[in-house]
């Protein structure tokens, strides 16, 4: 089975950035501009890129990441998939009239089932995930700096009761500290929960990549990967032979 590689585009204030385990004090601003990046992940054969607005999951409003995502949107042929800082329905009505092709709701989902219910049924299931960001199986929210009070397979369990079917799940203590994907409990939310599972987080070398093919089975599909990218442990055409 092949696993899809999703490279990641995360930024503040319009520029590309990563983050140490979510923490917005522990930023690497990296050089180049976010939409000429998702264009050259594009030519390399991307089939779809992941974009996260972090000043919109802190709460902190920069219509310059909204810039950023609508100038993609327009430029690419793949699909975008978006998160950070969705917290209404007239927020994902916007990135979705930007052309964003699949919303990723994190802090909504645990604060506010019922908006999360509305845009199921607004946008259709297709169109909306749930980002679960967990320490410890533990969820956090707004940016990872607050206790979801839930556990990651109690949430995946509610929200698929709500019609959701894919989970972007993120193990927060290995985010961005290429220390490698939390293969192990990926794999075991997607068995016990039934949905598809987008992996995230720490991912560092090509190992990380064919272990995840191996467990597609589960419900695995698809990876995303930032950090190793950007700092050059592997090319995104290596990824993309790995998964296939």
């Amino acid at each position: 089975m092949t696993i899809m590689i999703v490279p990641a585009i995360d930024l503040r204030d319009g520029r590309c950035v990563r983050l140490l385990q979510g923490r917005k004090e522990n930023t690497t601003v990296y050089d180049g501009d976010p939409v000429e990046i998702a264009l050259r992940y594009e030519a390399a054969g991307a089939q779809m890129i992941h974009l996260v607005d972090l000043d919109g999951a802190f709460s902190d409003s920069n219509s310059a990441n909204r810039r950023v995502v609508r100038q993609i949107s327009s430029q690419l042929d793949i699909p975008i998939q978006f998160g950070g800082g969705l917290r209404s329905l007239d927020d994902i009505a916007q990135v979705i009239e930007f052309g964003v092709a699949r919303v990723v709701i994190g802090t909504v989902a645990v604060e506010a089932h019922e908006t999360l219910a509305e845009a199921i049924r607004l946008f259709g299931a297709g169109r909306v995930a749930v980002g679960i960001d967990a320490r410890d199986g533990q969820v956090l929210t707004r940016g990872w700096e607050r206790d979801g009070n839930v556990s990651a397979l109690e949430l995946a369990n509610k929200v698929a009761a709500l019609g959701i079917e894919r989970i972007i799940y993120t193990d927060v203590a290995r985010d961005g500290m290429l220390t490698g994907v939390n293969i192990e409990q990926t794999c075991a939310l997607a068995r016990e929960s039934g949905l598809k599972v987008t992996a995230s987080g720490g991912v560092s070398s090509l190992a990380d990549i064919a272990g995840l093919k191996d467990q597609t089975e589960t419900g695995v599909d698809s990876v995303i990967i930032g950090k190793a990218l950007y700092e050059g442990r592997f090319t995104l055409a290596e990824a993309l032979t790995a998964a296939a």
